[in-house]
């Protein structure tokens, strides 16, 4: 998982402003370390933290994968990570010599404060480093000239108003501005560029992974003092699931656990090095835990936090490093009642940036129509998407409007049908091919003869 990870990514890191970047709390050296990661300098820029992993099975919110997290961990700065954004606003040169402007906040004139919108900005009409900004607030309010085409010469000249152009932040969570930087680049132009700063804590739905390709979501945050401990006092940061082990075959993680754990005991970073070529045998490392009073296999007695009574086995658990990797919940739910509309076919727009809708696609249809249950396929596909009511002459079979048909010129026969818009769309197309489409309508409920 090495290019999801979040760790640091260079030693001026703070100091640039890149589009996205995001950047680890407190990032740690591995313990285990190969000597490709000696060559490359990984553990001088690392992307990960030593984490206390039992491997045990823990209250079914660990099925697939998922993993428990210890809170008090979490309080203590596991897996935090901050993320940065960029806004950038170019200040436009038009050829009529007119140009763009930072204008100052607008401010209410009854109550003589500022707009809710201009909250964030400073006098200038820049955002004021350090601030808080929500959903909706401006952070470079920038105008731009209505007039832009004009020469200017004799009697072409337009007016010398300016409009509104602000660079707003849009994202559902708050954040905070932490950089603001004017510059000029080619032609005379300037640049104004905001960075916005947000620090996360791992929550329900966080990916993580160890280094083995063992990834998965956090599936349950739990309380330090309702996690089992060693009678030694020590507490897990994550507990893992030991099915995913026998089907992956993972030999290297529980390798890396051992040698981890032996490194530790004996205080010898030496013993670290977990690839294939110059690992440490398992015997040379269960010696060095005997030779510290633990078991030759890694396990150790642990007593359940919830019962206070001893767990059935001795339990496997060492330091495996972690990596938090930059799919987080936070960016990717998503949900809709009602929302935006494309305006050509009237359906729901799609994906999460624009308030889309979520798709039934034909597959979940065909498991609809296999089930029987007609009605919400017609909600589905019709009522939730674009049903729209629409005249239709029984005579002709072509579409009306307000009750008459332009074709028999008549309101006799005129009739109104709920059809999808698309399906309109369609038929309307197909007419300007020169192919003709008739509407042929039966009664729903037919009188019995």
């Amino acid at each position: 998982m090495g290019k999801q990870a979040i760790g640091a990514i260079a030693y001026n890191q703070f100091n640039r402003i890149d589009t996205l970047l995001y950047t680890l709390v407190y990032p740690q050296r591995p313990m285990v370390i190969t000597k490709t990661i000696q060559l490359i300098h990984y553990d001088k820029l690392p992307a990960g933290q030593n984490a206390t992993v039992v491997v045990m099975s823990y209250s079914g919110y660990d099925i697939e994968d998922a993993l428990v997290l210890n809170k008090a961990s979490i309080d203590r700065g596991f897996g935090r990570c901050q993320v940065f954004r960029k806004y950038t606003a170019e200040m436009q040169k038009y050829p009529n010599g007119r140009k763009d402007a930072i204008v100052p906040p607008m401010t209410d004139p009854q109550t003589g404060e500022r707009i809710p919108k201009h909250a964030a900005l400073d006098d200038d009409g820049l955002a004021i480093v350090g601030y808080k900004i929500n959903s909706g607030e401006a952070m470079i309010n920038k105008a731009s000239p209505v007039d832009s085409m004009t020469t200017g010469i004799g009697g072409d000249r337009g007016p010398e108003d300016y409009r509104s152009a602000p660079t707003t932040y849009r994202i559902a969570d708050p954040a905070y501005i932490d950089k603001v930087m004017i510059s000029e680049i080619a032609g005379d132009r300037s640049i104004i560029k905001v960075q916005t700063r947000q620090t996360r804590r791992p929550e329900l739905g966080d990916k993580f992974s160890s280094r083995h390709g063992q990834k998965g979501v956090v599936g349950i945050i739990v309380d330090q003092e309702d996690m089992p401990f060693s009678d030694t006092g020590l507490c897990p940061d994550i507990i893992m699931n030991p099915h995913g082990f026998p089907s992956r075959m993972t030999v290297g993680k529980l390798l890396e656990c051992l040698t981890g754990k032996a490194s530790i005991v004996h205080g010898r970073p030496s013993y670290g090095f977990g690839d294939a070529f110059r690992s440490h045998p398992v015997e040379e490392m269960s010696k060095v835990l005997v030779d510290h009073g633990f078991s030759w296999e890694g396990k150790d007695y642990f007593t359940s936090g919830l019962t206070g009574e001893p767990l059935e086995a001795y339990i496997f658990n060492g330091p495996i490093y972690y990596q938090r990797l930059k799919h987080m919940v936070q960016d990717k739910m998503h949900s809709r009642s009602r929302g935006p509309r494309a305006v050509l076919t009237r359906q729901p727009t799609e994906g999460r940036s624009r308030e889309g809708g979520l798709r039934l696609g034909e597959m979940e249809r065909d498991c609809l129509i296999a089930y029987g249950a007609s009605q919400l396929l017609l909600e589905r596909l019709m009522i939730s998407s674009d049903g729209a009511e629409f005249d239709i002459c029984q005579r002709c079979g072509l579409f009306g409007y307000k009750g008459y048909c332009q074709t028999c010129k008549s309101t006799k026969e005129v009739t109104q049908m709920t059809m999808p818009y698309a399906a309109k769309l369609l038929v309307q197309e197909l007419i300007s091919m020169n192919v003709g489409v008739r509407l042929q309508l039966e009664d729903e409920f037919p009188h019995p003869r």
